[in-house]
């Protein structure tokens, strides 16, 4: 139950903090309460000045309920013992006890001024005025009601206030959440388009990297052995073809508007004899070997063997001046072993592709740590170089 009466909006809109709707009940408790003055025996300026003191108060019945109830139950004991001319229903004072109750700010003004009333009401009633058993209880019962319906009032209005508080911050924490989740969505892009800008390089590096050594090639060999440079040429054509298919299906993934069912799936690790055959078409010659059982792997760790051997294979390419190169893929009980070695010049500690902070060190960690696994790469002892990732199967599938 709200504190305030029900009115109309426009009412209510020049009401304030409520004065006009306090006036409007102050006169409404004034025709009770005057209206025995025109049938009384007897009304004196006495008691015309009690009655005023009963109505006149509950203007402020809301700014100072505490003071008003004091003040109306003054006035209304003058009324009960001067009773020139007296009131059946004491109806201001009703009014300014179901404030107090309602409104007032302490307990110990609402309790203590109900206890006084209770306290009091019997030896006046009993004693001074005389009252049956009837009238004793009317008198008595009475306060307390009103004093009740305040107390519920009071406790209604808390508990919405409470309802309305809670239903705030259940709004304030499901706005908290929207924008958690859509921080979450943000770096869940940022970092697919991270891995798109990853697999984009590794794609790019490899294709430019073939090209690039067959283009050496072709003049070498154009003259003596033309079938051997259209060979070269061939492979100049299919490494781009590759990577602009490749290419192609990265970008698609960044167009929303794009139909899912027609992007070409990422290549995985049944597409390495092709990179493997693709790589060996140059001055490099390249070797794959399996070693145990293949097991299913869950996508990402599939690309990430792909991505590895490939970065693996584009930095022989570029930077070992290798002559020939291995790749291993070891299945044991527990992990994937993934060995790529060359016999270039690794071992001289110059290669750029590998120096401490390259990138195509550290992007072949980042794919192996996202997989639960780890990866290093170094020299030979006997000359070469060698790359050796790891990839367990118990974290890649919980990835």
């Amino acid at each position: 139950m709200s504190n305030r009466f029900r009115v109309p909006g426009r009412l209510r809109s020049r009401t304030g903090d409520g004065r006009l709707v306090d006036v409007l009940v102050a006169a409404a408790v004034a025709v009770p309460v005057f209206v025995p003055f025109a049938t009384a025996p007897e009304v004196t300026p006495l008691g015309v000045v009690f009655n005023l003191g009963t109505v006149v108060p509950l203007v402020w019945r809301r700014r100072a309920p505490f003071a008003t109830a004091l003040v109306v139950a003054g006035f209304a004991m003058g009324v009960s013992l001067h009773h020139r001319p007296g009131q059946v229903v004491q109806y201001g004072a009703l009014v300014a006890i179901y404030t107090l109750a309602d409104l007032g700010r302490y307990s110990w003004q609402r309790w203590g001024f109900i206890g006084a009333l209770v306290a009091t009401i019997p030896p006046g009633a009993l004693l001074v005025k005389g009252n049956d058993a009837n009238e004793f209880m009317f008198t008595l019962l009475l306060p307390i009601t009103a004093f009740l319906l305040g107390t519920l009032a009071r406790t209604a209005r808390e508990r919405s206030n409470a309802l309305v508080e809670r239903s705030a911050q259940l709004e304030r924490e499901r706005e908290a959440l929207e924008r958690e989740r859509e921080a979450e969505a943000g770096r869940a892009a940022a970092e697919e388009r991270a891995r798109i800008a990853r697999d984009m390089h590794d794609v790019l590096a490899h294709a430019v990297s073939i090209m690039v050594v067959q283009a050496e090639a072709g003049p070498v060999v154009v003259r003596p052995d033309p079938d051997q440079a259209e060979r070269v040429f061939d492979a100049i054509a299919e490494a781009g073809r590759d990577a602009m298919a490749q290419l192609r299906r990265m970008l698609g993934v960044l167009k929303e508007d794009q139909d899912h069912g027609v992007r070409a799936p990422q290549p995985t690790i049944g597409a390495l004899p092709g990179l493997v055959e693709h790589v060996d078409r140059t001055q490099v010659r390249v070797r794959l070997a399996v070693e145990g059982v293949s097991r299913d792997l869950p996508p990402d760790a599939d690309l990430a063997v792909y991505r590895i051997v490939q970065e693996a294979l584009t930095n022989t390419v570029k930077h070992a001046n290798a002559r020939a190169a291995e790749v291993r893929l070891r299945w044991t009980d527990h992990e994937l072993e993934i060995t790529v070695t060359d016999d270039g010049r690794g071992h001289d500690g110059t290669n750029p592709g590998w120096r401490r902070g390259g990138d195509g060190l550290i992007g072949i960690r980042e794919r192996a740590a996202a997989c639960g696994g780890t990866a290093e790469a170094g020299p030979l002892p006997g000359g070469g170089f060698r790359v050796l990732a790891r990839l367990p199967y118990a974290a890649a599938v919980t990835a």
